[in-house]
């Protein structure tokens, strides 16, 4: 009798409650509808960060010239970084999407993949936005040995390891995440698609063809708010 009446008087948990689940989910979905939009800000911010590129290391002077400018410093703290932290929480809005599909477990791959990969991506950024200005300044106040320098930290080895790898992971990943898109719906296979081709594109074109690198982040952008525009809508 004791137990009964104590069972009686424990609080009601009203987390279960329907209204309460449907009202949760529908902040969810609102939450990952607007997160898709990450990535067509992502895209923009990778064409704006490399409509200008840094002179060759060779020619040290113009170098050191150009990375101790606001642009280069805004270009890597605004584009770069943010747009790393960008990829990831679009990434996720994706696979909040996707989870519940036939491709599920491919996306949540993709997610992993972008995350840690923008995370590496990021750590390369901060290098070079608080390294090499001050090399820069230093050469250009007449300090001997900056080359030498730059070389040993800016561009050193560990640096080059993490960044070329980096890389490579970043198209990995884009194309697992952009398979899973195209595979979800066929509606979506185009979307899935032009993710899959045109964030490795703005990889390679960094190393092959420079003047076309910025237009490949723009696509990407125009590519991702079509994706923003149409998941939600194939998801209800």
């Amino acid at each position: 009798m004791r137990e009964a009446i104590e069972m009686r008087t424990l609080p009601t948990d009203t987390s279960a409650h329907p209204a309460h689940v449907t009202a949760s989910s529908s902040r969810a979905r609102r939450a990952a509808r607007a997160g898709l939009w990450a990535l067509p800000a992502y895209g923009s911010l990778l064409g704006l960060s490399t409509w200008t590129h840094q002179p060759p290391i060779d020619d040290f002077d113009a170098y050191a010239r150009y990375i101790t400018t606001d642009v280069f410093l805004i270009s890597h703290l605004g584009a770069s970084i943010l747009g790393a932290a960008l990829a990831v929480l679009g990434a996720v809005a994706v696979t909040a999407f996707l989870v519940h599909g036939r491709a599920a477990r491919m996306a949540i791959t993709g997610l992993v993949l972008t995350t840690i990969t923008n995370v590496f991506l990021a750590s390369t950024f901060g290098s070079a936005t608080f390294v090499q200005p001050g090399i820069g300044r230093a050469h250009l106040a007449g300090t001997p040995g900056m080359p030498a320098l730059n070389a040993d930290t800016a561009y050193g080895p560990a640096f080059f390891v993490v960044a070329l790898t980096a890389t490579f992971f970043l198209i990995v990943s884009a194309i697992v995440l952009g398979t899973a898109i195209a595979r979800t719906d066929r509606r979506l296979r185009r979307h899935g698609i032009a993710y899959a081709v045109l964030l490795p594109a703005f990889a390679i074109t960094g190393f092959a063809l420079q003047a076309a690198q910025p237009w490949t982040g723009f696509a990407l952008a125009a590519a991702t708010a079509a994706l923003a525009m149409k998941l939600p809508r194939l998801s209800r």
